[in-house]
């Protein structure tokens, strides 16, 4: 204690309220702005810090030295990757007057990829992805059409040059207009690699090797996720990944996906739905995390459609090339040998968080065994450095990083305290009721719990599942599949059916499940989906009408509006 007292001594300017004239009005001014009479109250340039105790403590966490010793840094805050929210976060922390960097390099693909500004989300995610999957709903619409009327010819052809140069044209629109925002927010720019060298010091290596040195006050770390590859043979040196997918100078042609992913459920949906061959290979089970009832009524409608599916199988250890084709071996669990030819090769088998070479081990910042970053608050245990999105433990479903509404970050709010002491708080989301989509040929919208989840957490005598098929009228005219489409509701029983589980299979999902979040964010009943007016004739309607539960096993199927 005497070591503390002494490295403070120097920085205390004590006053002594009782050999004061007016020391009882300045303890009362004193009360009013730390909230508290009792002294010893210890501040340091304004910023009111505790009694003993709490300055002690301060101490021992660091806090105190960072209070004490204002040592001058290039940046308040360098933002290392440069996604959704990281763009988000720099951008507000420079409205409110703080110097800030973003670094945002991109490591090629073993192909070569390689693009802009922006993140996953916006170059090689959801925003190329929902486009290509619009034009796979277009080419169903135009199979539609006939049947409502309309005339073409026989011969009906995808050119997958103009859709990918128009799909990489806005992209690059983006990319431009991200750099121009952070411009005018005054947050500077550098297209390099940050690696951290000490305590708060990074290197920053461009596409040349330069290197540069900087330092910063605080960190985030914002370096999102890529795609895994595995252990095989031939998997880098010949195949891609959804990395590479929306950016293919020529068609895919005739293409094996490898997963069971949102990723690669909503690839091969969109090659098919533009006129190719598509085969699914799948190890286990499809759509880990999401409700497995609905998992498995899309695998159901996308063998409908025509994509194959090999399962349970996995690939082998080598992948073959030869004549500009490739040849995967895959083993299915009885231990046959399937062995087939493709174009293309797509892995979509998971995601890494990019953490490994950032130098976080030089600075201290604790990650797990599976490269995330478990934070409290979105703060490390190192106090100045901050992690958000993808690379957060726990923070893995994928709607809250891309799909459900192009992405959800964190939000940032950055505020200025009293003593112009600059610190970050954080608007946390609810985890437990997030809306997404995946967008399969049928898409898929939910909100909550799954089956699965809801009676593992609650008892399946404490819930109650409303649910029904449906099919869209605009379908009917066009003669496609009845009933194909489906909804229900998970409720739970003890708190008046409180819902906790939505889930929508049909098309326009993310605009359906989006309307319905602000309900159940609020606490929705089944009543109060009952007493809510459904507009005629929609697909969305059908959740005011629910009346027919798992539980009583009568039909669902639906023969009219």
């Amino acid at each position: 204690m005497i070591s503390f007292r002494k490295k403070i001594a120097a920085f205390v300017y004590s006053i002594t309220f009782n050999i004061l004239k007016n020391g009882h009005e300045l303890q009362q001014a004193m009360a009013a702005k730390a909230g508290r009479a009792t002294v010893p109250q210890v501040f340091i340039r304004g910023q009111h810090v505790g009694g003993c105790d709490d300055t002690f403590a301060a101490h021992c966490s660091g806090k105190l030295q960072e209070m004490l010793f204002e040592e001058k840094f290039d940046y308040d805050l360098i933002v290392i990757g440069g996604g959704s929210g990281g763009l988000a976060a720099s951008k507000e922390a420079a409205r409110l007057g703080k110097k800030v960097a973003v670094l945002d390099f991109v490591t090629p693909t073993p192909i070569g990829t390689t693009w802009g500004l922006g993140g996953t989300c916006v170059n090689v995610g959801c925003i190329p992805k929902k486009l290509m999957h619009q034009a796979a709903i277009l080419g169903q619409s135009i199979k539609d059409a006939k049947n409502y009327g309309w005339s073409y010819g026989d011969k009906v052809e995808h050119n997958w040059a103009v859709m990918r140069g128009n799909v990489q044209d806005y992209i690059g629109s983006l990319n431009w207009n991200y750099k121009v925002q952070l411009r005018s927010e005054q947050v500077k720019y550098i297209n390099a690699y940050g690696q951290f060298v000490e305590d708060h010091k990074i290197k920053a290596v461009d596409k040349k090797n330069k290197e540069t040195l900087m330092s910063s006050k605080h960190f985030i770390i914002a370096t999102g996720e890529r795609p895994r590859y595995p252990d095989i043979e031939g998997a880098k040196e010949y195949c891609i990944t959804s990395d590479d997918v929306f950016s293919l100078e020529k068609s895919p042609g005739k293409t094996l996906v490898i997963g069971a992913s949102y990723v690669a459920l909503e690839c091969a949906g969109f090659l098919k739905g533009i006129g190719l061959d598509v085969t699914v290979m799948v190890r286990s089970i499809l759509l880990r995390g999401f409700d497995q009832d609905m998992a498995e009524r899309i695998g159901s409608y996308m063998q409908s459609d025509g994509i194959k599916f090999i399962r349970p199988c996995v690939p082998q250890k080598k992948i073959e090339s030869a004549e500009h084709k490739l040849k995967v071996t895959g083993k299915m669990q009885s231990g046959e040998e399937v062995v087939g030819e493709y174009d293309t090769v797509l892995f979509a088998i998971g995601r890494d968080a990019c953490t490994n070479n950032i130098g976080l081990e030089k600075v201290g910042v604790q990650v797990n065994p599976n490269g995330k970053i478990p934070v409290v608050s979105e703060q490390t245990n190192v106090p100045h450095i901050y992690a958000i999105g993808d690379v957060l433990e726990g923070n893995g479903y994928l709607p809250v990083k891309a799909f459900a509404s192009s992405v959800l970050f964190r939000y940032f709010c950055f505020y200025i305290c009293e003593g112009n002491v600059y610190k970050i708080s954080f608007f946390q989301c609810d985890y437990d009721f997030i809306p997404t989509t995946v967008f399969t040929p049928l898409e898929y919208g939910c909100i909550g719990y799954s089956e699965e989840n809801a009676i593992e957490k609650y008892g399946e005598d404490q819930i109650e599942v409303y649910h029904s098929n449906i099919t869209p009228l605009e379908w009917t005219i066009a003669k496609r599949e009845t009933n194909a489409c489906y909804v229900k509701l998970i409720c739970l029983i003890p708190e008046k059916e409180r819902v906790v589980g939505f889930h929508y299979l049909g098309p326009n999902a993310g605009e359906v499940t989006q309307g319905f979040a602000l309900g159940i964010k609020l606490g929705a009943t089944k009543a109060d989906f009952d007493a809510t007016i459904g507009i005629h004739p929609t697909c969305a309607e059908i959740f005011t009408t629910l009346s027919v539960t798992k539980r009583s096993g009568k039909s669902t199927e639906q023969s009219g509006c």
